[in-house]
């Protein structure tokens, strides 16, 4: 008797131990995936906040140039100074729009949670 409740015991503890093994690790994991929300959080604030400030200074710079631009060119050529200056603010606004689209689809959010839950399920393949 005293065999089968030791074999019993071993696993019940054996299970017991692999259950505590598997929370700890998915605990680790949520906090891992907090720690990385907080990051992406605070990333996407100051992100905002600096965009709009490149944005308020930039068309203040872009104001006062076209200004100043179509003043000197007030007698000889006003009209194509501001041609001008319209296709090159033109040409500015598309490549900085493809450069925004890269830098939206090169982001890698949670990497490090998602490299974890990889190594996870690496470990529990059948092959390993």
């Amino acid at each position: 008797m005293s065999e089968e409740y030791e074999v019993k015991g071993g696993v019940w503890m054996s299970l017991k131990r692999i259950l505590d093994a598997l929370l700890a690790t998915a605990q680790n994991r949520v906090e891992l995936f907090a720690v990385e929300l907080r990051e992406e959080k605070c990333r996407l604030v100051e992100a905002v906040l600096w965009a709009a400030a490149v944005a308020a200074f930039g068309m203040m710079t872009l104001s006062l140039v076209t200004f100043t631009v179509v003043v000197v060119f007030w007698e000889s050529g006003r009209l194509p100074a501001l041609v001008g200056l319209s296709v090159s603010y033109m040409i500015a606004t598309v490549l900085a729009w493809r450069a925004l689209q890269s830098r939206l689809k090169a982001l890698g959010a949670f990497s490090g949670t998602i490299s974890e839950l990889k190594k996870d399920l690496a470990c529990l393949k059948p092959d390993n």
